[in-house]
């Protein structure tokens, strides 16, 4: 097969960590939709403080009226925005009816307080303001938020710093990227058995050790072997389990890891292993997948039970389970969850999947 190489690739089928000192591409978090997506909106009723010294009393009173629950990220009192303001603070009362003020015309401050439960003395006019719907999870929703009502924001300092591309130091970066090689190399190979041009690779982050590498093996026969399918099998191979045999695709290996209590008590490293009776960790409990292609939801799932702890992908598949179609790895009805990040020698992957459809159209 014609090797077509791609922005930022040196060539080198495999390579050491030496090697690869340049790093072409960025590693990107997949986050929840809620992480991700845009700040929603709601309507919510706010009156202006006429006399600032007034403000305690009027905060303690309208939040007894209205105690605004499920909505305890929005601040109760702020700044006027508008400096030319006759009046200095803006208080938020409640939210708005759904459908209702569009039909019946927006409340008096009267209905909205009545005299009985409220001193409205030191209050103007009550106006309708769009608020965040929901607590900010991430600095740019934060700053997003924060423009339209002053809001609560609990930063994850976690998220922050993969969203800015900090999170892993360049000579992880190094490493990665010297893991998604191999991951490159198995579809190759793969592809050169008439397979699809897939690749995977599972590695203890613990010992840095490479344990299995698989590439796409499915067939009229075996239409489950999806490249993350035969590392999970392989990995349970080595377990004593497994269910397939990859006799026939020398590029399909495992390699027993390290004593894994020695590797997990050095220095900074923190894992909570789950175990079966006989003390071998459940498949792939700890350990880290790296893969050409976005997995579909079939592969997800079996990530999901087999445990992975970290994904990473190379290129984004139509049918992908893990950011493109779905997101099986945020979901909160799910048994276990874990981390999916993408972008790993994007390039390369993507040109993978090109040469596999350019070399499918060939041989029709």
């Amino acid at each position: 097969m014609d090797r077509v190489l791609c922005p930022g690739e040196h060539g080198e089928e495999q390579g050491s960590v030496t090697e690869h000192r340049a790093v072409p591409w960025q590693i990107f978090p997949v986050l929840s939709d809620q992480q991700s997506q845009g700040v929603e909106l709601v309507l919510a009723y706010a009156v202006p403080i006429l006399d600032k010294k007034k403000t305690s009393r009027l905060v303690k009173e309208v939040s007894a009226l209205y105690p605004l629950e499920g909505q305890q990220h929005l601040k109760r009192v702020r700044a006027c925005p508008e400096e030319a303001s006759p009046h200095p603070l803006e208080m938020l009362v409640c939210l708005a009816r759904p459908g209702k003020e569009q039909a019946e015309g927006p409340r008096t401050l009267s209905e909205l307080l009545p005299d009985e439960q409220v001193d409205r003395g030191g209050l103007g006019e009550p106006f309708l303001v769009h608020v965040p719907a929901h607590p900010p999870l991430t600095r740019t929703q934060f700053e997003e938020a924060k423009f339209h009502w002053p809001t609560a924001f609990h930063e994850d300092k976690y998220v922050t710093s993969a969203l800015a591309g900090l999170l892993f130091s360049r000579e992880e970066k190094v490493k990665m990227q010297a893991y998604m090689k191999r991951a490159i190399g198995a579809a190759r190979q793969g592809a050169e058995q008439g397979m699809k041009a897939v690749g995977a690779v599972v590695v203890d982050p613990a010992t840095e050790a490479v344990l299995a590498v698989g590439h796409d093996c499915s067939s009229a026969s075996r239409p489950l072997l999806h490249a993350t399918m035969v590392c999970i099998d392989l990995v349970a191979h080595g377990q004593g389990r497994g269910t397939y045999s990859f006799q026939s695709y020398p590029a399909c290996t495992f390699s027993p890891p390290e004593n894994r209590e020695a590797s997990a008590s050095k220095a900074g490293r923190v894992r909570k292993l789950e175990a079966r009776d006989e003390g071998l960790p459940y498949i792939c409990t700890g350990y880290d997948l790296y893969v050409t292609r976005e997995p579909c939801v079939m592969c997800s799932m079996a990530l999901v039970h087999s445990r992975i702890q970290r994904v990473f992908y190379g290129a984004a598949s139509p049918d992908g389970a893990l950011g493109t179609k779905f997101k099986i790895h945020t979901r909160p009805d799910l048994n276990h969850r874990f981390e999916v990040f993408r972008g790993i020698l994007e390039d390369q992957c993507c040109s993978l999947v090109r040469e596999s459809k350019a070399d499918s159209r060939a041989s029709k």
